[in-house]
């Protein structure tokens, strides 16, 4: 009950929560909006989810047995956020560790604490005692992680952000042998193939690639196309990146808005002067915005090859480069040739393609003609050095869980 009346709290103060958020963030205002929305929906999930935490009993072996397993709360939970999700991020950790009975120390991003405390202010009116939900606001995130990792109060570490904060995080966490879940870095590949409906490949391409500026884990760093249909491909996407507004996040229309800060423009930069230097070609974009600050222009780029800084590293911006491939094998070997495995996706008609190219991809999670597949009802997570275990869905609450079985003899 308590879980439901946070949940109507957040909706009931969705606008304030988004104003919010683009001032400490800078997405577009539709899409804190959104943001909203969408870290309630983990609330009201979790909120059901509670109701079935099932056990199992098990036929007995002897006469006088009965053998019973039930789920009990793992305990303390640390969840430490990113800056990109400012709010759902945190109720897709917050919420299921709740349900399952598990209170929570919550280290969001320094550079988005006011959300965090935001929502901490709504669950305390929703009802949750005082020390069940706990923020800590800081500048020194290594000091925190380390005592959040190290504490052996803390039985259980959820993170969400990079691959080598993750590995760090994890070692850290192995000395008190913490149960440990981690969402990390992404490099997600894009594939379209000839069979495709064009235009709606540009269409996932673009709300894949260019939300909230190009900086979520399942942004599409990779957009790989098949040679029949590059040249068209390439040119309604260019088109399309060129109209999107980039302005202020509460500015009307507003479409695209800043990068994080300065480190963010600058990764960028390094990334487009690379592929610039051997033979990427800029079909929109490419230059820092008018605008000034960390307003970057949304880009694309044609002529891509796998030697250029950007086919390895997360961009996390607005620049969409576009490889040639000629082959189904070519694209799938081009796909999975990264110790990344997050997200990708890809477009074709072929039904005998869709299944295996889906199977064949290594990643935990596969967008098929759709460029946005993040839902509170589906298992959100990683393979290879992507990650950990899974949020959201039905397994989501089974991360703060231990299972316990019970042999009971002399019956």
């Amino acid at each position: 009950a308590i879980l439901r009346k946070w949940f109507n709290l957040m909706m009931e103060n969705q606008d304030d929560l988004a104003v919010l958020m683009v001032s400490e963030q800078g997405k577009p205002l539709t899409e804190a909006k959104g943001e909203v929305a969408y870290a309630a929906s983990f609330v009201e999930w979790f909120a059901e989810e509670a109701r079935r935490v099932y056990g199992d009993t098990i036929p007995q072996h002897g006469p006088d047995k009965r053998l019973v397993v039930i789920k009990e709360p793992i305990g303390v939970v640390a969840a430490i956020t990113p800056w990109n999700f400012p709010a759902a991020m945190i109720t897709r950790k917050v919420a299921p560790a709740l349900a399952a009975g598990c209170p929570v120390v919550v280290k969001p991003a320094e550079q988005t604490p006011l959300t965090a405390l935001a929502l901490a202010e709504l669950a305390e009116r929703a009802g949750f005692p005082k020390g069940v939900l706990n923020i800590v606001t800081t500048n020194q995130a290594p000091a925190v992680g380390l005592e959040l990792t190290t504490n052996p109060i803390v039985r259980k570490v959820g993170f969400t952000g990079s691959t080598e904060i993750g590995k760090l995080l994890m070692k850290q966490a192995s000395s008190t042998v913490k149960k440990v879940s981690l969402e990390l870095g992404g490099n997600a590949p894009f594939l379209v193939f000839d069979d495709a409906d064009i235009d709606a490949a540009v269409t996932g391409a673009m709300i894949s690639k260019y939300r909230n500026t190009g900086q979520t884990c399942v942004c599409a760093n990779r957009i790989l196309v098949q040679e029949g249909v590059y040249d068209a491909f390439a040119a309604k996407l260019a088109e399309a990146a060129s109209k999107l507004k980039v302005a202020d996040g509460l500015e009307a229309g507003a479409q695209q808005g800043p990068l994080i800060d300065q480190n963010a423009l600058k990764k960028v930069e390094e990334h487009l002067a690379d592929a610039l230097a051997k033979g990427a070609r800029i079909l929109t974009g490419g230059k820092r915005h008018a605008l000034g600050g960390t307003f970057f222009q949304p880009t694309v780029l044609a002529d891509v090859t796998p030697a250029m800084k950007l086919t390895r590293e997360e961009t996390f911006g607005p620049v969409a480069p576009l490889f040639r491939f000629k082959t189904e094998e070519e694209a799938i070997r081009l796909a999975n040739d990264t110790e990344f495995g997050l997200a990708a996706y890809f477009y074709s008609r072929d039904i005998g393609r869709v299944w295996r190219v889906a199977e064949a991809l290594e990643y935990g999670m596969v967008g098929i003609n759709d460029g946005l597949i993040s839902t509170e009802v589906a298992p959100f997570g990683g393979v290879k050095e992507s990650g950990i275990g899974r949020e959201g869905s039905k397994y989501g609450i089974e991360e703060f869980l231990e299972m316990k079985y019970l042999c009971m003899g002399g019956i």
